[in-house]
């Protein structure tokens, strides 16, 4: 981290879709897909977002590297030293922008070409940036693969012949080629083996040091978030109910949520018990999103107040953030170890 603004900054971002039921259907829904949401991640940080499935997480990535175009709202990225909102970029400026932020997409299956030889797949956005002769950019790709574990006399085979926990390797490669400065990935170890998943980032956090990374890491399983995030931000039907530093959300937990999650994380201790909680339903639809709180149908310390009026995202100090009214109040249940 360092005392320059945030890398990045996102304000009161939103992002709707429109929807309908049927190509037929004349009547047009409003998915609500990200509704207000605001953070900043400084040079150097991994911010860890998580939430279940639905909540707009993956929506936050995308649209942040304008993947998505927003509804409305601001995301401002620091581009070497100047800020600048990509929200309103046009074509041409976000293309020379892109190659400082990049994303590592969940399914290593699917993001890679497979007609593509992994050389070619790496040499691509060297040539669609117009970086380097080609011998530079060969040296490149065999020294980002070295730096991924994989080995030079792969360059000339397809993605069918690699296991998915080398596949993630390549994809890793891939977004790393440009040599960005904000990275966002996108569950990247969530289709992976569970043996996998430890290695995979183990090497993020390896890449982060040498090449002086900043992470946006986007995942539902919350024991993987707390393993790589400096920072976590809880995300629950298009919006932020906690963010705080790892160390102090694990400590003490100041949404109900967020202690929801928590109970679901196996404790590798028989002597130290944690309680369950089951949240009853399904989570709410996005297009009909229920008044006040959006957590209060399936919330247990639910109150009058909690239907009616929307939470803020308070400042409770010391870094943490919770959307509950109750949140200075409540004593919520955590995992000290």
């Amino acid at each position: 981290m360092n005392d320059l603004s945030p890398i990045l900054k996102v304000e009161n971002l939103k992002k709707f879709f429109v929807v309908r039921k049927n190509i037929l259907d004349q009547k047009k829904s409003t998915v609500q897909a990200i509704d207000g949401v605001s953070f900043h991640i400084d040079e150097g940080e991994t911010l860890g977002l998580v939430g279940e499935s639905g909540c707009g997480k993956t929506t936050v990535g995308r649209t942040i590297v304008r993947l998505y175009k927003p509804t409305s709202g601001h995301v401002h990225f620091r581009a070497e030293e100047n800020s600048v909102d990509i929200t309103s970029m046009s074509p041409t400026e976000l293309k020379i922008i892109r190659r400082q932020m990049q994303i590592i997409y969940q399914d290593p299956y699917s993001s890679l070409n497979p007609r593509m030889t992994i050389g070619t797949l790496l040499t691509e956005p060297m040539i669609v940036h117009r970086i380097g002769s080609k011998d530079e950019r060969t040296e490149r790709v065999l020294s980002m693969l070295k730096a991924v574990g994989m080995k030079a006399d792969h360059v000339k085979r397809y993605p069918h012949e690699f296991s998915g926990g080398q596949r993630q390797r390549i994809a890793i490669a891939r977004a790393l080629i440009l040599h960005p400065r904000l990275v966002v990935a996108d569950e990247p170890v969530s289709a992976l083996d569970v043996s996998i998943q430890a290695q995979v980032l183990n090497l993020l956090e390896d890449l982060q040091q040498e090449f002086g990374l900043t992470y946006l890491f986007i995942a539902h399983n919350l024991s993987v978030v707390k393993h790589i995030s400096d920072r976590i931000a809880v995300m629950y039907l298009g919006k932020i109910v906690e963010l705080a530093r790892t160390e102090d959300l694990f400590l003490r937990p100041r949404h109900p949520y967020t202690e929801a999650l928590m109970s679901a994380i196996p404790v590798p201790d028989p002597d130290l018990k944690m309680h369950r909680i089951t949240l009853l339903g399904d989570v709410p639809s996005p297009i009909n999103p229920p008044s006040g709180c959006r957590f209060h149908p399936r919330c247990k310390y639910v109150r009058a107040r909690c239907s009616s009026e929307e939470p803020e995202l308070m400042d409770l100090g010391g870094g943490q953030f919770s959307a509950c009214h109750f949140s200075e109040e409540l004593r919520l249940e955590a995992i000290s170890n």
